[in-house]
């Protein structure tokens, strides 16, 4: 049996690993690169395999790092099917087709440039119909749901607790006779996040795939979020300032809301208008609409106690589909929370929100998430000025601030405990840390050691590994 790391390998996007057994290839995520504009679009571009070899795909979780160059693999080759839970194929369903709008948009607006310099134009990474005849090969199940990918693989999905429909992997391996059990952790979800269930734990792996987005590091705990929000949202009101929130269209949107909605209820906050400005919100936050069998207690009882049928809108918040409406944000003069995508500022409207209020002291950009190393949210969190937007510089002089308790990510204590309970039934010979930056992830790598792992890697891009 052969793993290979093509993607998430030392970085945290991009999430692509390859395993070879009996001669046949199942790929675990297929998601697009972000970083640097030049190179994510080099690395997306260039697949490192021929897609046409591949089997099959298994599928942890909707997010774009995850799913995002699933068309990409469909455009050049890949007949087989593509595996997920049941609210991921319902995600994606979205997901896919507004990726492949921005990849077209975004080599519309670059071609415009390279035609003026007498350049060949580029041509987008994928479109509408790549994106389309992607979500025809997916095929969904339950959790627990066992499903056999390949002749001499069965598999199945537990809840991971990171976003709607996350799931760990399980595959159970007959590797010419001899058995092994696989397990790739897909994101970790943290305890207690207020919509979703808690992640839950691998069994009896022989080998194990395991995020480490934050394996150096401890989160604030989750009730300090809400205090912060409320804190936040009070002295930018007060100053007569609006509220900028770059927020992924998937969870951490819909986590937001919860929360305003219960500030607004409990009235802890001013009276003043909230905007989710994204048409991909919109659209998903229907899709956990849809799916109330994943919610967790807190939400089930919160939408009890308030006789509700929809913990995702109140009197005060409006979702923004139509691009003029969008654009009637950008000349309101009154304090107004706007929640828009992407959550790393890299491309949407979030861009135009930021172009407009960046420059105004009276603001505040409140970032919710993790930002990617040389994002523009990264340089804006980093206190660099003047920043790039669509090209132009723009000062940095609205208040810059991030709220910690909201990551959907497991913290270093959260990692190591989700390990030890893998181990409670049996200790993993291999352990394979990816999708974290390296001064999170050898870390981390060091406290599994001191546990009496026998081996424990931190795999580069395009590693092999025999197991």
């Amino acid at each position: 049996m052969e793993l290979q790391f093509w993607g998430a390998a030392r970085v945290v996007t991009g999430s692509m690993h390859l395993l070879t057994v009996n001669r046949k290839k199942i790929l675990l995520d297929a998601g697009l690169y972000q970083g640097r504009r030049k190179t994510a679009f080099e690395i997306n571009r260039a697949l490192p395999f021929d897609a046409s070899e591949i089997d099959a795909v298994i599928l942890s979780h909707a997010h774009i790092d995850h799913s995002g160059n699933l068309p990409s693999l469909v455009k050049n080759g890949f007949k087989g099917t593509i595996w997920c839970t049941h609210a991921t194929k319902d995600l994606c369903s979205y997901m896919l087709r507004d990726s492949a709008h921005i990849q077209q948009y975004d080599v519309k607006y670059v071609n415009k440039k390279r035609k003026r310099q007498g350049k060949k134009p580029f041509e987008p990474l994928y479109t509408d119909a790549d994106a389309v005849q992607t979500l025809s090969q997916m095929r969904s199940v339950n959790y627990y749901a066992k499903f056999s990918p390949l002749p001499g693989i069965e598999a199945f999905f537990r809840d991971a607790g990171h976003m709607l429909g996350s799931a760990n992997v399980t595959l159970d391996i007959d590797d010419n006779g001899h058995r092994r059990r696989l397990a790739f952790s897909g994101d970790i979800g943290r305890k207690h996040l207020p919509i979703l269930r808690d992640p839950e734990y691998v069994e009896d792996a022989d080998v194990i795939i395991m995020e480490s987005t934050y394996g150096n590091r401890l989160h604030d705990p989750i009730e300090n979020a809400a205090i912060d929000l409320k804190a936040q949202v009070v002295k930018t009101f007060d100053r007569g300032g609006k509220i900028i929130i770059p927020s992924f269209a998937v969870g951490r949107t819909q986590e937001l809301v919860y929360a305003l909605h219960k500030l607004h209820e409990n009235n802890d906050i001013p009276q003043l208008d909230i905007f989710v400005d994204s048409p991909l919100a919109v659209n998903v936050t229907e899709v956990f609409k849809n799916h109330p069998e994943i919610y967790d207690e807190e939400i089930t009882a919160f939408m009890k106690a308030e006789n509700l049928s929809n913990a995702f809108g109140f009197e005060d918040l409006r979702y923004i589909r139509d691009v003029n409406d969008s654009k009637k944000l950008n000349t309101r003069k009154e304090p107004a929370i706007i929640i828009s995508a992407s959550g790393m500022c890299e491309a949407g409207r979030i861009l135009h929100h930021l172009k407009n209020n960046i420059e105004d002291p009276r603001n505040t950009i409140l970032f919710v998430g993790y930002q990617g190393t040389h994002t523009l949210g990264r340089k804006i969190l980093d206190g660099k000025s003047p920043v790039p937007i669509f090209g132009d510089p723009y000062e940095v002089r609205a208040e810059i601030h991030k709220l910690e308790g909201y990551s959907g990510h497991a913290d270093k204590n959260g990692l190591l405990t989700w390990l030890d309970k893998a181990r409670e039934s049996k200790t993993p010979q291999h352990v394979f840390l990816v999708h974290g930056e390296e001064e999170n992830m050898f870390p981390l790598a060091d406290a599994m050691k001191k546990r009496g792992l026998p081996h424990v890697a931190v795999p580069k891009r395009g590693q092999v590994f025999e197991v």
